[in-house]
């Protein structure tokens, strides 16, 4: 049994990351390897009852994740219905490469922090291509925006979908993760910037190309900012509010959504149905990655096999043997998150220590984090933020290796050696 369990998982595992080249979305894959381990470990185990305690665990586990993913993603949909992230743009008027380079890695970094890298990455990118004319800079810009998200969402609970795992597992609290994390995440973002900054000494932005200016839009200065505030305020009080109450995270995220589907159903109240149909919370759902949510889904009960099975166990076993250190193990983690998915690596680590051996806001959790939410700028594919770039820019893999992937590697050992130095004197 514990063979087919590894080969099966090995099989969807590399059908995941070879999802571009095989043209088999991961979802399918994950969900289709989900189904034959459990398959395989039901038959093999012969006790319907324990398997089933043992999938019901799984579920509850995998569904507060998957809620919470689902009402994080519907407020910052609803969010950009009404243009909300204008009010945070439009305030950048800068001419020089250089000053706008480290506004917009900064702005990224805390946008990240606060919903998550791919959203701040696909904000962020949509403004660079209003400002910026030249191909290369815009390259340039969106290799940047991708490690200052990526670098943003590690320090936050609810910034990286790994992050967000660890935090709904008990791995690492949401105080603990930002003191811990947010000088190493700053060092990711900064060491990148001073070599980038550089080399753009003296340069201005094109005269021929337009600053950003606040066109049209369908919805008034009110409405964009009643909805920016109230979401992001939603956002940010989600952990507060699992301090508060010892509730999930999910259950604060969902009660918010409450509350700004109700905001919002109050402000458009006077509307005709055919012209507040874009700006509900009903359309937003519409618009959420449902392929995402499907794979989150599918991964983590692929990989909940492997932990009721204990092959997760007897791998953090022989890691420990083979390599010893968990500092080295963890950075190794890392740098295998830029060419796989993160999601599974952090989930499978979930699986291989306790919380018994290992407590929460323990070095191995936090560390990961870092990691596992970093190491995938190192390439273009490494990250969802990463992926959303090279779509919306085209940026070429080859092009990114080239130009960025060394300026991201130093971000991410500067970070590691900050975490270290940090951990050593703190604690």
């Amino acid at each position: 049994m514990i063979s087919a369990l590894i080969i099966i998982f090995v099989i969807t595992y590399a059908s995941i990351t070879l999802e571009h080249t095989i043209r088999i979305n991961k979802s399918a894959s994950a969900l289709l390897g989900a189904g034959l381990l459990w398959t395989i470990y039901a038959i093999a185990t012969n006790n319907p009852v324990d398997v089933g305690h043992q999938l019901s665990e799984s579920i509850v586990s995998t569904a507060e994740i998957v809620f919470f993913l689902i009402g994080a993603m519907t407020i910052v949909e609803v969010i950009d219905a009404h243009n909300g992230f204008e009010v945070i743009t439009s305030r950048i008027k800068t001419r020089k490469l250089t000053s706008m380079l480290w506004i917009i890695g900064f702005l990224t970094f805390f946008l990240s922090a606060i919903l998550d890298n791919l959203t701040a990455t696909i904000v962020m990118i949509s403004l660079t291509r209003k400002l910026l004319q030249k191909q290369e800079d815009r390259l340039l810009f969106a290799a940047i925006v991708v490690i200052s998200a990526n670098a943003g969402g590690a320090w936050s609970p609810i910034g990286d979908v790994t992050t967000t795992m660890l935090w709904i597992g008990g791995q690492i609290t949401s105080l603990a993760i930002i003191k811990g994390l947010f000088l190493a995440s700053l060092a990711n973002l900064i060491a990148p910037l001073i070599f980038v900054s550089r080399s753009m000494k003296g340069k201005h932005i094109s005269s021929q190309t337009k600053t950003y200016s606040s066109s049209v839009m369908p919805t008034s200065d009110f409405e964009r900012k009643t909805m920016f505030y109230f979401g992001l305020g939603i956002l940010i009080l989600v952990p507060v509010f699992k301090t508060l109450t010892h509730l999930p995270p999910f259950m604060g995220i969902l009660f918010g959504l409450g509350i700004l589907w109700l905001v919002g159903d109050l402000m458009h109240y006077k509307k005709e149905d055919a012209e507040k149909a874009q700006f509900t919370l009903a359309h937003a759902l519409h618009r959420i990655d449902m392929t995402s949510i499907v794979f989150f889904i599918g991964i983590l009960l692929a990989v909940a096999t492997l932990e009721h099975s204990h092959i997760l166990n007897s791998l953090s076993i022989f890691l420990d043997k083979v390599i010893g250190r968990q500092d080295y193990i963890v950075t190794l983690l890392g740098l295998l998150s830029a060419v796989v998915d993160n999601v599974p690596l952090v989930a499978a680590s979930m699986g291989m220590y306790d919380l018994n051996q290992y407590p929460t806001d323990s070095f191995l959790w936090e560390f990961m984090a870092y990691c596992a939410g970093t190491g995938g700028s190192i390439l273009i594919i490494g990250s969802a933020a990463g992926v959303a770039a090279m779509g919306l820019e085209k940026i070429p893999f080859f092009w990114y290796v080239k130009k960025i992937s060394w300026l991201a590697l130093i971000g991410y050992f500067a970070g590691i050696a900050t975490y270290i130095i940090q951990y050593n004197l703190m604690r």
